[in-house]
């Protein structure tokens, strides 16, 4: 092992000179493997409605990629790039366990672990490894405190004869995006830095002749990551060329199809082909969310040179919507459809049943869409935020509330509301909670958050109030109609996450006026749906929260020093006159 005080430098000529120093590889002999890969799968165990994706369909979709792998010479490794967890109220009451039994039997052979594997308290992601038969890998995760990684950071697989390593890696915005009582003994490390150490650790000690990253970082393209931390595309360009020959990532949840060098396809059709990216020698991956479709990268191996032969996204049974003449709809494949594999059926009903009797239990109705979806949610105020809001208003007795956008993973249709329904709106078990603010506390507060950037899960949704956001400060601050008062007294309404400093809100739990309500946001919500049903979309109009664009920031700042010019003389005046007047 590397001692800790080498420092970056050093470790990283270690690695450039300790492919020179080992050779395992035959001369002239090509060794031939295939990388099948998804990511992002977020309890999608189960078909949807279409009859899409699910791990039956995948198990098939697996069995006959790898026998054609092995049919032309080759080995097959199977990753996930992580996130199995939240998303699928099915999945998140089990706490994945049907995903993670029905990708041992897929035959995953690792997984990075993701941001939402810790959604959960850690005891659920101990039991969640026991019951997986690959490793959980992260090279950057730490126990707080000390040098000592808390999970396998690498995994070393024998392909063919060839020596292939996959180090872990996950994104530093968990600590960010993630309830800080989950991840509070934990600490994320530079990915760059670590995966410097990893590599030097590996050659130094397993000799690997590939070496992949598996990577929960996200793919921006050309380094670009705006709010977020880091990405794929980042660590392979601040890397010694020759550090790591793949990235196979997950994330950001893209289909990973470059239309020309830097800028990926806006929208990938499933079927089409597929060139992943590649930065400074290293080739990038990722297939999008859900197992909507399984990554194939067929690779060369000869004389030290890895070469990439071939690469897809193979749809999972994704369909498209026509129109038929008769009005009617149509949902058909864009390839042959694939079958579920009948023992993972057998060992996946089980799970579905069960939860379903849980889940299928009308809450109310509504006359229309609420919407939640991350493109809206992330950039403007919704009425289905203002729904949640107000629900969390009324548990509370608040008057204001607010939470990050974030939170709020899809939309209602309207119609028929159930259980399961909310479940998917609000996945990630947080508690109502509220505290109690001065007028001037409340309106630091609303700084801080308003002016969250958008297309961040912290874009800040509120209810009970309007204001206008400059990018700094906040004016014209209402509540209820009323202009804010700096020394009343206000109850703000809020969810823990968000209260213990998540998604860079300020922290709130340590306050004399806090006040945790023990109900989870979800059951909140659902209440407040039972009450208040039918739901009428027009009684949940946002409130008026007006962000100012750079150029609307100078326009005003302009007119307010004009203003101040204008009233120079008049000041001048007043202060002149009454002692002339004295006199």
């Amino acid at each position: 092992m590397l001692l800790p005080s080498l420092n970056t430098r050093w470790l990283a000529l270690l690695v450039l000179l300790a492919p020179l120093l080992a050779q395992a590889w035959q001369t002239d002999r090509s060794y031939r493997f295939t990388i099948l890969h998804t990511n992002d799968h977020h309890g999608h165990f189960w078909s949807n409605a279409q009859g899409e994706y699910g791990l039956a369909a995948q198990k098939t979709l697996m069995d006959q990629q790898r026998y054609d792998v092995q049919a032309h010479g080759g080995g097959a490794l199977i990753l996930s790039a992580g996130d199995i967890n939240t998303g699928v109220p099915e999945s998140d009451l089990l706490k994945a366990e049907p995903d993670i039994r029905g990708m041992n039997l897929v035959g995953y052979d690792a997984m990075a672990l993701g941001n939402h594997e810790f959604d959960n308290p850690p005891a659920v992601l101990a039991q969640q490894q026991k019951w997986a038969r690959f490793p959980f890998l992260a090279a950057n995760i730490y126990q707080k405190g000390s040098d000592q990684r808390l999970f396998k950071p690498w995994a070393i697989f024998n392909r063919m004869g060839l020596k292939i390593a996959v180090i872990g890696l996950t994104t530093t915005d968990t600590l960010h995006i993630t309830n800080p009582e989950n991840v509070a003994q934990i600490d994320i490390r530079d990915p760059v830095k670590e995966t410097l150490k990893a590599v030097a650790e590996l050659r130094a000690e397993e000799k690997p002749d590939v070496i992949v990253a598996l990577t929960h970082m996200g793919h921006y393209d050309n380094g670009e990551h705006g709010s977020n931390a880091p990405g794929d595309v980042e660590l392979a360009r601040s890397l010694p060329p020759g550090t790591l020959n793949v990235i196979v990532g997950g994330h950001s949840h893209d289909a990973v199809c470059m239309a020309q060098d830097n800028r990926s396809e806006q929208d990938y059709q499933p079927g089409q082909p597929c060139r992943p990216d590649q930065q400074n020698g290293v080739w990038i991956m990722q297939a999008k969310e859900w197992g909507k479709f399984v990554g194939r990268g067929d690779f060369t191996f000869l004389n030290g040179k890895l070469t990439l032969d071939n690469y897809q996204l193979i749809p999972v049974n994704l369909k498209h919507k026509i129109a038929n003449q008769d009005g009617s709809e149509t949902w058909l494949p864009y390839q042959q459809l694939i079958a579920p594999n009948t023992a993972m059926m057998k060992l996946l009903t089980p799970f579905q049943l069960r939860a379903g009797k849980e889940l299928d239990v009308k809450v109310g109705s509504s006359d229309g869409l609420f919407v939640g979806e991350r493109n809206k949610v992330r950039f403007e105020q919704t009425n289905l935020a203002q729904l949640i809001l107000r629900a969390q208003m009324a548990a509370t007795k608040a008057d204001v509330a607010v939470i990050s956008g974030g939170g709020i993973r899809t939309s209602l249709a309207a119609g028929e509301l159930s259980w399961r329904d909310l479940l998917q709106v609000q996945p990630f078990n947080n508690q109502v909670v509220s505290v109690t603010l001065s007028g001037k506390a409340l309106l630091d507060y609303l700084a801080n958050v308003a002016n969250i950037s958008a297309n961040s899960g912290g874009f800040a949704q509120f209810a009970g109030l309007s204001l206008v956001a400059d990018g700094k400060t906040v004016s014209e601050v209402k509540i209820n109609g009323v202009p804010l008062q700096k020394e009343k007294i206000y109850r703000l309404a809020t969810n823990s996450f968000n209260a213990s400093g998540g998604d860079g809100y300020p922290q709130l739990t340590t306050l004399v006026g806090y006040h945790n309500s023990g109900k989870r946001d979800a059951e909140v919500l659902r209440d407040y749906v039972i009450q208040h049903s039918p739901l009428r979309v027009a009684d949940f109009v946002p409130p008026a929260i007006v962000h100012l664009t750079s150029e609307q920031r100078q326009e005003r700042d302009k007119a307010q020093e004009k203003a101040r010019k204008r009233s120079y003389p008049q000041m001048i005046m007043a202060w002149i006159w009454p002692r002339a007047a004295q006199q």
